[in-house]
């Protein structure tokens, strides 16, 4: 059985780090609503922190490493701002 909260945390970090690439890579192609939604917000950072959180109560133990492993990407993603 798929652990419902180890997927919304995974999606809530991606989401993070898709968002400081699309920031960092440029979007000069990009319409100006595409680019409103590349930018970061403190909320996404948020959310996908609390994601993780909620994550850990309910994992095994190979999902607390990987957990861990987005944790310690999404630190380095938000440093890099």
């Amino acid at each position: 059985m798929a652990n419902k909260l180890f997927q919304l945390a995974k999606n809530a970090v991606n989401n993070v780090i898709g968002k400081m690439q699309g920031e960092t890579n440029g979007q000069s192609n990009e319409t100006v609503t595409s680019v409103q939604n590349t930018t970061v917000t403190e909320e996404d950072k948020r959310i996908a922190q609390n994601m993780i959180s909620s994550a850990m109560a309910n994992s095994t133990e190979a999902e607390k490493e990987q957990l861990a492993e987005l944790q310690t990407e999404l630190d380095q993603s938000t440093k890099m701002e």
